[in-house]
């Protein structure tokens, strides 16, 4: 194994319901090298979401300890946690969520911005993105001016504009047409691989999955290699 970018040990996470207990996660390892593409796969309520939740340090696992970079961030507090994930956290979810007000070039930037990038530096680094994805015709224009699926390309962009040690995407095409899926995946493979990024990317399509180097499935709390 090469240098590991994500590193999950022993991670539980359970919910209440009622009087029930609701075991979501029981016992999570998994290890990410540079440059891994992986592909999360389980079905609906298998707690892809909540894993990577996990690994992108927005919620804490029950047990278990969460590593980025080969630091442990088990017991960080919420400052840190926050630092690490601008460091070294890129995220795509099935939604876009762009900032509505803003253009697609500032939806890109903000993020670096707000980073401790200089303003001039982080819309630099957007124009480049924007263009790596085909869309340096449509960089001043708003969201609702955007398709579907440019929407989810500019959203792409904006994770990857920080320059992320780790990529983690939840059904990022999972909204789009299977065309559009293909075509907009296809990019986002592109610039993963050419930036040597890691990606953990949950998905429930096989033939998107079958792309990535290797297939992890969520079966009944546990991670089972396809």
């Amino acid at each position: 194994m090469n240098e590991r970018v994500l590193d999950l040990t022993g991670v539980k996470r359970t919910f209440r319901q009622g009087r029930d207990d609701l075991h979501v996660l029981c016992g999570v390892d998994l290890v990410l090298g540079r440059g891994e593409i992986v592909a999360l796969v389980g079905p609906s309520g298998s707690g892809k979401s909540t894993l990577l939740h996990i690994a992108g340090l927005l919620e804490p696992p029950d047990s278990g300890d969460v590593a980025i970079a080969g630091q442990s961030c088990t017991g960080m507090n919420d400052l840190a946690r926050t630092t690490m994930r601008r460091q070294h956290l890129g995220f795509v979810y099935q939604n876009h969520h762009l900032l509505p007000e803003f253009t697609a070039l500032e939806n890109v930037a903000i993020p670096a911005i707000i980073g401790g990038h200089g303003r001039g530096e982080a819309k630099q680094r957007a124009r480049e993105i924007l263009g790596w994805m085909g869309l340096e015709a449509r960089e001043s224009h708003r969201p609702a001016r955007l398709s579907g699926g440019e929407q989810q390309r500019v959203a792409i962009a904006r994770a990857l504009a920080s320059k992320p040690s780790l990529l983690l995407a939840d059904e990022p095409t999972g909204n789009l047409d299977p065309s559009t899926a293909s075509d907009v995946f296809e990019v986002l493979l592109k610039l993963v691989r050419g930036a040597g990024l890691t990606a953990l990317i949950a998905t429930h399509n096989p033939e998107l999955a079958s792309r990535m180097d290797r297939i992890v499935n969520l079966e009944n709390g546990r991670l089972v290699e396809s």
